[in-house]
């Protein structure tokens, strides 16, 4: 498996190349110029001139990206175009932990939710509860966000005076408990479903009826046979979350007035702040490649029969 992993962590550079590559060349020959938007309602040939050769966009796109590489390898992502005087990684770097956490914990609260219903539910199978848990998860799945925010918000802050309305206190704050649970609970209807069905596909191998044979107990059952095969497939799922970890939390960041990446990001694209897109790229792409090596060294752990050469 160590083999594996290091073949994966080299191809990271060469993945991350040929994004980074992409999105710069779409960046600097898409539609739209940043000199342009920076100046306004200023604009002069002449301004422009001078700016574009102050920022070093004059120069040929490949001696721009080469550059571009050799600080974002450093952690320096740049100016802004649009923050005059603010690097990318100051403006990025404290919006994106608030994101992250504002994530992790919706993730938690679904993984929670989730894993722990659906393994309930799929003893239930032909009997009411199994159906009518189902339907009532994929309803709340069903309602937007900006729909369940306001009505949260009302009566968590209004109503029962529970948590403050307004501000952003961390992860520990109870303010966090809002977005926690309105993204956490209908992505938790996800996990629900996949962990019901792929516990009912475990109940029925083979194996686990040899268990019952030898007289095991129906904990040990459960938890090292049952449990330990059945979430295979929502590692899988929890790799692809972590992928997006990031950028799932934006219409919640909107409401409630939170200071994350999502708002700023699109900002950023109708200023045309190529750097700061640019830097968010590669960082989104770098968390979604190790969140795919991750779960292949879950698979591992969770199920001894896969292994790496």
């Amino acid at each position: 498996m160590l083999v594996y992993i290091i073949r994966r962590i080299i191809w990271l550079p060469f993945l991350l190349f040929i994004i980074s590559f992409i999105t710069f060349t779409l960046g600097t020959y898409g539609p739209g110029d940043p000199v342009v938007v920076m100046l306004g309602n200023k604009y002069t040939e002449e301004k422009a001139q001078n700016l574009r050769e102050s920022l070093g966009l004059d120069r040929p796109v490949l001696v721009q990206y080469f550059d571009y590489m050799d600080g974002a390898l450093k952690g320096d992502f740049g100016e802004s175009l649009r923050h005059r005087g603010r690097s990318v990684s100051s403006l990025l770097g404290s919006k994106i932990w608030v994101s992250f956490q504002i994530n992790i914990s919706a993730m938690i609260v679904s993984l929670i939710i989730g894993i722990s219903i659906g393994f309930f539910i799929a003893y239930k199978q032909g009997s009411w509860i199994d159906p009518t848990i189902v339907t009532i998860f994929i309803v709340t799945m069903s309602i937007p966000v900006m729909v369940t925010i306001p009505y949260l918000l009302r009566l968590s802050c209004l109503t029962l005076n529970l948590i403050p309305c307004s501000g952003w206190g961390g992860f520990w704050d109870l303010r966090m408990l809002l977005p926690a649970f309105a993204l956490g609970i209908p992505g938790s209807c996800v996990f629900m479903r996949l962990m019901r069905s792929s516990t009912l596909d475990v109940l029925g191998q083979d194996f686990i009826r040899t268990a019952h044979a030898k007289g095991l107990s129906d904990h040990t059952i459960n938890i090292r046979h049952i449990l330990k095969n059945a979430l295979i497939p929502i590692i899988t799922l929890i790799s692809f979350s972590l992928a997006g970890i990031l950028t799932t939390s934006f219409i919640v960041e909107r409401i409630l007035g939170f200071p994350g990446v999502g708002n700023f990001l699109i900002e950023s694209i109708f200023n045309r702040d190529y750097p700061v897109i640019l830097a968010f790229t590669l960082i989104g792409s770098t968390v979604f490649v190790f969140a795919n090596l991750l779960a292949d060294i879950l698979y591992a752990f969770v199920d001894p029969r896969i292994r790496y050469s």
